[in-house]
């Protein structure tokens, strides 16, 4: 697998690549979750824009990558710039790939991003009892904030996913120092 930054045309394929990797929250009763629609085009642009959009690709000869032709994105990261960290806005990995890597290796690398820049800290929001989110964080470094402890951007992140819905399974923000 190789990680590059994503391209405009592929955001399309990057909202496919979150549709398929949803499906699996259908396993943990979360329907919802696994019916929801992914950032539209407009919503998915200024993180590419920003430089904060990247994709693993598979050029690999085989499965998918063989079907469509290597350099083709199989998994996916955002990120923002929040109270002085980057913060994981988003990272999916088609179920093809699962279970190879690819999502640690993405979060691998934008802690490269961040150390060159000198940024402290990734955070990110999550899930707490699912077992491919914060249980999965906690494995990559990740550690839980407290609420009392979160800043005004993560603040405002929490509140608008529970304005979303969200918090009707527990959630919570997690940070790892670099």
């Amino acid at each position: 697998m190789r990680i590059r930054e994503a391209r405009i045309g592929e955001l399309p394929l990057l909202q496919e690549i979150e549709r398929a990797a949803g499906h699996r929250f259908r396993e943990v009763g979360m329907e919802l979750i696994a019916d929801d629609e992914p950032l539209s085009v407009e919503e998915l642009t200024p993180f590419v824009t920003a430089g904060l959009a990247w994709v693993s690709v598979d050029d690999a000869a085989d499965g998918d990558a063989a079907e469509h032709g290597a350099d083709r994105p199989v998994a996916y990261l955002i990120a923002a710039r929040i109270d002085g960290a980057l913060h994981v806005e988003q990272v999916s990995v088609h179920p093809s790939y699962a279970r190879r890597g690819v999502g640690r290796a993405l979060l691998e690398h934008l802690a490269g991003v961040a150390a060159a820049e000198g940024v402290g800290a990734l955070t990110l929001t999550t899930f707490t009892e699912v077992p491919w989110n914060a249980p999965y964080y906690a494995r990559c470094g990740f550690r839980p904030v407290p609420e009392a402890d979160l800043g005004p951007g993560l603040r405002e992140v929490r509140a608008h996913e529970a304005a979303l819905g969200l918090d009707r399974w527990p959630r919570l923000a997690m940070r790892r120092a670099l």
